[in-house]
């Protein structure tokens, strides 16, 4: 069980947090006057010791909940042995992290490469697959989210993160998601990729079609272009199996993972397929990616997700979430979507007044565009805390008007 916080009498006061914040960031990022100090498991307390349930979940990235104590023993041990080896040399925990994602990626998908986060994963597979196939051309689709490196950002489609960066970077274009015939008049001879979310999470939590993502797979296989399978989010259990591309019968060429990965602790990688040749040395690196501080920590995360038949228990109780939501009798609800623990409550309000009456009761949650609530609980949230998020929800949906 969880304990209480202790007062520290040297933490910073909220009002503090807020005004250092403030004053010293680059503040490009919207920011919640929430300041959280400490998190176990699914719960978050802020800097004047209220108490939230956590569906934001670190984006996602919270996958085992926060500070699991198998994650904090081995950031702990292997902090005290090496926490930096860079690529050029050889390293155990880098290793058995290779070979254990080679174990639980799909079929064929047996090298990776390791870094920090989902956008260099991204970054990697768009030059991975430039290099491997000698073409420039990446598709990717309208809604989409990939991340805000040069790379990964002209892959995204919002205009309000592109147009202060413009131009970005060239043989980019876009179609409407789920729509195969433009996929496959758009893919032709100069096509090196087709990059697409499984389940578009800042888009409004919408999950592709099976016949589109079978269809995309298909023609990237008959035209020579390589498959990029966006699982930042999806991964590592999120859906209720280790790959939400494995609810369709996908194999990606290439698959940019990261969030989950960690428990906690900043980690990407790039699954790499045998459709992919081999990449010439020196064609990519990463000063701290693999290292073996962040390998500790994601193996630790993968054996917790095992042992404690997290994926299992999240198909299960993602299913169980998505019926209860169904069940909340609101005309303010449009629409109940998603799979597993990455779940949208798509609303006939905007979403806003909804996030900061839920925060105002103890729930933290996501929008996912104008309209949708998204939840992302750690995999690891119990029942109780569940059934208390939705009653949450319907509550505050009850008091609201359309």
């Amino acid at each position: 069980m969880y304990t209480t916080p202790v007062a520290d009498p040297t933490t910073l006061t909220a009002t503090e947090i807020i005004d250092l914040e403030t004053a010293h960031s680059a503040g490009v990022t919207g920011k919640r006057p929430l300041t959280i100090v400490r998190g176990q498991g699914a719960w978050l307390w802020d800097a004047n010791g209220n108490r939230y349930i956590d569906c934001i979940g670190g984006h996602g990235a919270a996958s085992i909940g926060h500070s699991h104590p198998q994650v904090v023993a081995a950031i702990s041990e292997q902090s005290g042995r090496l926490m930096l080896c860079p690529d050029s040399l050889y390293n155990d925990q880098r290793a058995r992290l290779l070979a254990r994602l080679a174990e639980i990626s799909p079929a064929g998908m047996d090298r990776a490469f390791l870094c920090n986060s989902g956008t260099e994963a991204v970054e990697a597979a768009l030059k991975f697959a430039r290099i491997s196939t000698g073409r420039t051309g990446i598709i990717a689709a309208r809604l989409g989210f990939h991340g805000r490196t040069f790379g990964s950002l002209s892959a995204t489609w919002r205009p309000q993160y592109r147009r202060p960066v413009e131009p970005l970077v060239p043989d980019f274009s876009h179609v409407r998601y789920n729509d195969l015939a433009a996929l496959d008049a758009a893919i032709d001879d100069r096509t090196a990729a087709v990059l697409l979310e499984v389940i578009q999470g800042e888009g409004g939590v919408i999950s592709a079609d099976p016949d589109f993502l079978q269809g995309a797979e298909r023609l990237c296989h008959e035209r020579a272009a390589l498959l990029i399978l966006d699982e930042v989010q999806t991964g590592v259990g999120r859906t209720g199996r280790w790959w939400a591309c494995q609810h369709y019968g996908v194999t990606p060429d290439l698959m940019p993972i990261a969030k989950a990965l960690g428990g906690g602790y900043p980690i990407g990688a790039c699954l790499i397929g045998p459709r992919v040749n081999a990449l010439p040395k020196g064609s990519h690196g990463s000063t701290f990616g693999g290292n073996p501080l962040a390998c500790a920590s994601a193996l630790a995360t993968l054996d917790v997700i095992e042992e404690e038949q997290l994926i299992e228990r999240t198909a299960q109780r993602g299913a169980v979430l998505q019926e209860q939501l169904r069940g909340i009798d609101s005309p303010l609800i449009r629409e109940v979507r998603g799979r597993g623990f990455m779940v949208g409550l798509d609303l006939r309000i905007k979403v806003t007044p909804v996030l900061k009456a839920l925060q105002a009761g103890g729930v933290l949650a996501l929008p996912a565009g104008p309209t949708v609530l998204r939840l992302l609980p750690p995999l690891t949230i119990s029942d109780d805390d569940l059934t208390h998020a939705v009653e949450a929800i319907a509550e505050v949906l009850m008091e609201l008007k359309p």
